[in-house]
């Protein structure tokens, strides 16, 4: 583990001296572009190795919980409350930690919806790197939490915490809108996702080690993968405080803290986010044809989560599947991901991103119907392999954007409109 620090600060350091030696010479926007979405991709995947480790160690997670939590403590009180809709749903006492981490995985979501359009708001008036380093502190603070969660109500407020700092994700999205010209943002996009795809890779794998080790300790045996979470945190925070470049100059910035966080509203509430109202210099006939490409992503990601969250669980109580087993399952959906962002979406021209989007989209139907009858373990990895390629969630927002722009000629959007869309889809 020391092994890995030290390799991933030798890097980091190694590409900010390379950094600093590119700043001093006189290169033009692209070379700072470049070098902006180097450090992004670099800090994106050690954020996701943290984050997607978690993954495979839910199930041994709610286990202990289940376990060890006290009996007055937050875990019997929710499965007292859970009993009621297992028994309307008539689902057996084996399922309800599919309950729980469907619960986990919504509160975390919901947080996360509240968050983005705050930290978006605020990124707009501060800049977007001392925004971003704060959600890395937020994110690396949930991490001290979970390693003293010895309560499962601890844990909860561990996930509360990193669920209100995962405004980092939109801030990603909306660096590389800073960076790039509309032509290439499509291929930015695609750089982000493959750094979204190598965290699935080997995070997960990750977490899975830390579960197997985890059947030969007693006590508290989640510290050490909590730990190991924290030095990722803390590492990426160095990074980011030593080598990321502002991306939006103080010109460009918005002048009132009011105003920003009052649009960013728009994007909480959620009737004024299906009518898009933040966008207001469309016409009508746009307006419809967006709020109809609007409610079709919603119903994608909809059905999106509903299987990420569940996944573990269903391979879990399905096929008995290890922690081990789980790891490499995401594994292969994470390399299946980063071969398409790096091999094929990125490539893609404009005039086939749309027709590709709506192949993905129909895709959706044969991998959930796999995944979900899968009694043997080929039906099982042939679902899979279809829910990683057509639900790569960078290919499918980049395709909804791209459908948009050519699909709606009447007129030119403006700079603003193609961010404020972007940021209600996300």
């Amino acid at each position: 583990m020391l092994q890995y620090f030290i390799v991933l600060a030798t890097e980091s350091l190694s590409h900010c001296h390379k950094t600093e030696r590119l700043a001093s010479s006189h290169e033009g926007t692209k070379g700072t572009q470049k070098r902006i979405e180097v450090t992004l991709r670099i800090a994106t995947s050690e954020h996701l190795l943290a984050f997607t480790m978690i993954l495979p160690l839910l199930p041994s997670l709610l286990d202990h919980y289940r376990l060890n939590d006290s009996p007055q403590g937050l875990y019997p009180w929710l499965l007292d409350k859970v009993r009621h809709f297992q028994h309307l749903v008539g689902a057996p006492d084996r399922f309800n930690s599919v309950l729980f981490g469907g619960f986990l995985g919504s509160m975390f979501s919901f947080l996360q919806f509240v968050a983005s359009p705050l930290v978006g708001g605020l990124s707009d008036v501060y800049g977007r790197k001392p925004v971003l380093l704060t959600c890395l502190v937020g994110i690396a603070s949930s991490y001290v939490l979970w390693a003293f969660s010895s309560s499962f109500a601890l844990f909860v407020l561990a996930r509360v915490v990193g669920g209100i700092s995962k405004g980092n994700v939109s801030l990603s999205m909306a660096i590389i809108t800073d960076i790039s010209t509309p032509a290439a943002r499509g291929r930015g996009m695609a750089l982000v996702g493959i750094a979204f795809s190598v965290g699935f890779i080997i995070g997960p794998v990750i977490g899975a080690m830390f579960a197997h080790w985890s059947h030969n300790q007693t006590g508290d045996w989640f510290v050490v993968p909590a730990l190991f979470a924290l030095g990722l945190g803390l590492a990426d925070i160095l990074f980011v405080m030593l080598c990321f470049k502002e991306s939006l100059p103080k010109e460009r910035r918005a002048k009132s803290v009011a105003g920003s966080l009052g649009q960013a509203a728009a994007y909480i509430n959620v009737m004024d986010l299906f009518r898009f109202r933040a966008m207001r210099n469309i016409s009508q006939k746009d307006l419809v044809e967006l709020r109809r490409l609007g409610f079709i992503y919603f119903v994608y990601l909809f059905l999106y989560s509903g299987l990420e969250f569940t996944l573990t669980f269903l391979t879990h109580h399905t096929f008995n599947y290890t922690s081990m087993q789980q790891g490499w399952m995401f594994f292969a959906i994470g390399v299946t991901m980063a071969l398409m962002q790096g091999g094929y979406v990125r490539r893609l021209p404009e005039h086939k991103i749309r027709p590709t989007a709506v192949l993905g989209l129909f895709l959706i139907v044969p991998s959930y119907v796999c995944v979900g009858l899968a009694s043997s373990y080929i039906l099982l990895y042939v679902g899979l392999f279809l829910y990683a390629v057509c639900v790569t969630d960078r290919l499918w927002r980049c395709g909804v954007v791209s459908v948009a722009f050519l699909a709606l000629p009447h007129g030119k959007w403006s700079e603003d409109d193609h961010v404020m869309f972007q940021t209600s889809l996300q």
